[in-house]
Formats: structure tokens, C-alpha cells, sequence
């Protein structure tokens, strides 16, 4: 095959790439969940993230007590009530949001690095090395899962980074799995058999031709991790070992407000209310991008 034909099966290749993504994002756009999912976390994101600026602008404090004013019930001054200790509620939950999401997208990111690694030379390295290395997974697996992530945070101490290095470092396993399954059906697809036979290296083989593949099922695993994330990081807030006071995270304000329902139910509310509908509006996004991106397995 002379060089013009091979570059114009590549220019072709990469127009069909596009096409496909942009079909995607019709669809997506398409479904009313996932979009009105996507433009909740968008919004409620960019209130936690920018809860340190709306502090500054109302003078108020996720860490500022008022053991004068104590717990009170939602004014107009404090539109959802303040905690035991005089610190507003809405600011609370807001930097708590922040820390909840933080935790969840990087965890995510660290468990979507090693997932993809490992998967990716699992699935092309070969029968032997696939062999090995998916038995290690098998192991870590045998192990309890919640025990494992709550000794890695005890070893490692308390503070914020560790605690998502720590989670982020035991949900790679379903993600190198997906990721090596998809290798296994890729590298024998003719579309890398030909880039083989047009000489290309395993490198541009690997960058070019399989990674663009296996983006979608890691796009859609990732949105569906975050939440877990989210959840497991509540988890251990509420065990205890999560982020430590004067911080917070929905998890941590979870627990304050169920240990406190009976006599002020509004710290329980609002964190458990933010935190139900941002992992709806994840779980929504998930599921309509995984209609989007694999039609094929959408319900008719």
C-alpha cells in the first residue's frame, strides 16, 4: 500500500473518530436525565468550589464559633441554621461539597492511572504476563474491601491527600479489568492488523489505535465511580477516619447531624440532601453516557 492511500485510511479513521463523538454528544444532550444531571453537578460544583469566596462575601465562617448564638434553627440570617457551635450550616455544607467532590474526582483520577496501566499491559502483554497480573487483581479482590481502605488510611495518617491516594489506590481493580477485556478484543481487530502490516510501532499502535477505543467504557466507568468514591469517603467520615474537624466533608456533617437529628433535624437536611442529589445527577450523567457512547446496549 503506497504512503497517499495509507494516510488517506488515516485521515478517513480519524473523520469516523470524530463523527462518533460528536454522535455521542447528540444523543447525550438528547436524554433530559443525563443533561439535567450534568447541569446540576455543574452548578453545584461551581457553589462548592467557590464556597471560599461566597464566605468572604456574607462575613461568615466554616470554621468561626459562636458559642453564643449555639445551634438555631434557619433565619434569615442563617438561611439554614447554624451547628452547635454558632457556624453557619450552608457554609459548612458548601466547603464539605467541595471537599466530598475533591475526594471523588481525584481518587477517580488516581484508580483511572492504574486501572488503565495495568489493564493495558495485562491485555497486550501477552498470555503469560496477562496470567500473572490478573491473578494479583484476584487477590486484592479476596480482600475486604472497606478493611483494606481503612488500613491504608491509618498507616498512611488522616490528612486529605492520603485519604484519596489511599481510596483511589483500591478502585482501579473493576477498571483494569474492563480495560484489559477491551484490549483482548481490540488487538486482534483488522483495523490493528493492518497498522501492523503498515509497519507502525507498538507505541503509536497502542496511542493511535487502541486508546481512543477504550475512552468511552473509561468515560463511562469514571462517572459512575465518582459517586462510589463519594460514598466510600462518607463511609469512613462517619467511621471517623475520614477528613478531621474544623474540616468537613457531607460525610462528616452526615454523622454530626444523625447524632444530633432528634434535637436540631436541620444539621442533618441539608448535607444529606446535597449529597443524595449529587450522586443522583452522577449516576444519571452515567447512565446516559453509557446510552451515548454504546447505543447497542441502550434500552429500544
Amino acid at each position: 500500500m503506497s504512503a497517499p492511500s495509507a494516510n488517506r485510511e488515516e485521515a478517513v479513521l480519524q473523520e469516523e473518530s470524530f463523527s462518533l463523538w460528536e454522535d455521542a454528544w447528540r444523543r447525550l444532550i438528547q436524554n433530559r436525565l443525563a443533561l439535567g444531571g450534568l447541569v446540576f453537578f455543574v452548578i453545584m460544583a461551581a457553589l462548592c468550589f467557590s464556597s471560599p469566596v461566597i464566605a468572604w462575601l456574607t462575613g461568615l465562617s466554616y470554621q468561626e464559633q459562636d458559642l453564643a448564638l449555639g445551634a438555631t434553627s434557619p433565619s434569615l440570617s442563617h438561611w439554614f441554621g447554624t451547628d452547635d457551635l454558632g457556624r453557619d450550616q450552608l457554609i459548612r455544607c458548601l466547603y464539605g461539597g467541595m471537599v466530598s467532590i475533591g475526594v471523588g474526582f481525584a481518587a477517580t483520577c488516581v484508580s483511572i492511572v492504574i486501572g488503565v496501566a495495568y489493564g493495558s499491559i495485562a491485555g497486550y502483554g501477552g498470555r503469560k504476563t496477562d496470567a500473572a497480573m490478573m491473578r494479583i487483581v484476584d487477590i486484592l479482590y479476596s480482600l475486604p474491601f472497606i478493611i483494606f481502605v481503612i488500613l491504608l488510611t491509618v498507616y498512611f495518617g488522616r490528612n486529605i491527600f492520603l485519604l484519596f491516594v489511599a481510596i483511589g489506590c483500591v478502585e482501579w481493580l473493576t477498571l483494569s479489568r474492563i480495560v484489559r477485556g477491551q484490549v483482548l478484543h481490540l488487538k486482534v481487530q483488522q483495523f490493528v492488523e493492518v497498522a501492523r502490516t503498515l509497519g507502525s510501532k507498538e507505541k503509536d499502535i497502542i496511542l493511535k489505535h487502541l486508546f481512543p477505543n477504550v475512552l468511552g467504557p473509561v468515560i463511562i466507568y469514571s462517572t459512575l465511580t465518582v459517586p462510589g468514591v463519594m460514598l466510600l469517603e462518607s463511609a469512613l467520615s462517619f467511621l471517623g477516619l475520614g477528613v478531621q474537624p474544623p474540616m468537613s466533608s457531607w460525610g462528616s456533617l452526615i454523622k454530626e447531624g444523625a447524632e444530633k437529628m432528634e434535637v436540631y433535624p436541620w444539621l442533618l437536611i441539608l448535607p444529606a440532601l446535597l449529597f443524595s442529589t449529587t450522586l443522583f445527577s452522577l449516576n444519571f450523567l452515567g447512565d446516559g453516557l453509557r446510552d451515548a457512547l454504546d447505543p447497542k446496549d441502550s434500552p429500544k
